[in-house]
């Protein structure tokens, strides 16, 4: 007992309560997503009505969206052109900082089916063209198709998409994958509910239901942020967000630390008990053998 109670004087430490954000349950009642801008501002995306809306820290509105069908945001990184692709529309769409629209793409004149778009920059587009089954790479500035390539890999279960450093990054509930634009396999791993990717310089991070996983250069798969109770979750590059209980929770790095280290002083207390019940057993063990041998068995 007495390294238990050591080891928990060395390992204590209170977590500070994770700071809620001012939007009240009403606003957050039936969120399909909602996104996080490094400004603090909020992006509430609601399936019911196709509805996108943008709020500051303080919870005050700043815009809204009100879409005509279902639309695929792909991140709110660059809040001054946001990007977003709706499958049943065949359009990519760049809104500004207020949500107005600053420019709309038609693909249906150019192509035959686009099942996924993934905007690279301000100029260039990669589509997923489930007809012809290849990879475009698109210049919508000069309305160029700049490369083609054949995509080999399925649709049906196609999440999202990312393209990087001439690597092809896919995601399905249960897989991520990675490709070269031969789309040789280069890397596999099952992942559960996976929603989408978010890039941070060299690092693919990828979004699921309860948790924040983060993909290194090296090919390591790191969990850096989870909750099995909540109902979204997401990140800027400053803090972690999650929508729990219709209520909107902000966590700092420092925040995240202190859990991590609560849940380490936990898994040893759980340890260390586990180690006390495997001493006593074996103590009461040797005590009855101690006791048969007494009597002369």
């Amino acid at each position: 007992m007495r390294l238990f109670s050591i080891i928990c004087l060395f390992l204590f430490c209170t977590v500070s309560a994770q700071k809620s954000l001012p939007l009240d349950t009403l606003k957050l009642k039936e969120v399909k997503d909602f996104f996080a801008d490094d400004y603090g501002n909020l992006y509430i995306y609601k399936s019911k009505d196709f509805s996108l809306t943008k709020y500051d820290s303080l919870g005050k509105q700043i815009g809204q969206m009100m879409l005509p069908v279902p639309y695929k945001i792909q991140s709110v990184q660059n809040p001054l052109s946001i990007p977003l692709f709706s499958e049943n529309a065949q359009e990519m769409k760049f809104v500004d900082q207020n949500l107005n629209d600053i420019q709309k793409i038609d693909f249906k004149q150019k192509f035959s089916y686009i099942k996924h778009a993934y905007a690279e920059d301000l100029q260039q587009i990669w589509l997923l063209d489930e007809s012809t089954r290849r990879l475009l790479q698109y210049n919508f500035r000069n309305d160029t198709t700049i490369n083609s390539y054949p995509y080999d890999g399925g649709f049906e279960d196609i999440i999202d998409l990312l393209v990087f450093e001439n690597k092809v990054y896919v995601l399905s509930k249960k897989l991520f994958r990675i490709y070269n634009l031969k789309f040789e396999k280069l890397f596999e791993a099952e992942i559960v509910n996976g929603k989408r990717f978010r890039r941070e310089n060299e690092m693919v991070l990828i979004i699921t239901k309860s948790s924040i996983l983060r993909f290194s250069p090296d090919q390591k798969i790191t969990k850096i942020f989870e909750d099995p109770d909540t109902q979204i979750v997401d990140k800027n590059s400053l803090a972690f967000f999650e929508l729990k209980g219709n209520k909107l929770y902000l966590y700092t790095p420092e925040t995240i630390r202190l859990m991590e280290a609560k849940a380490k002083k936990e898994e040893l207390e759980e340890t260390i008990e586990k180690l006390e019940n495997e001493k006593s057993e074996k103590g009461d063990v040797l005590k009855v053998l101690e006791e048969i041998e007494n009597l002369g068995y």
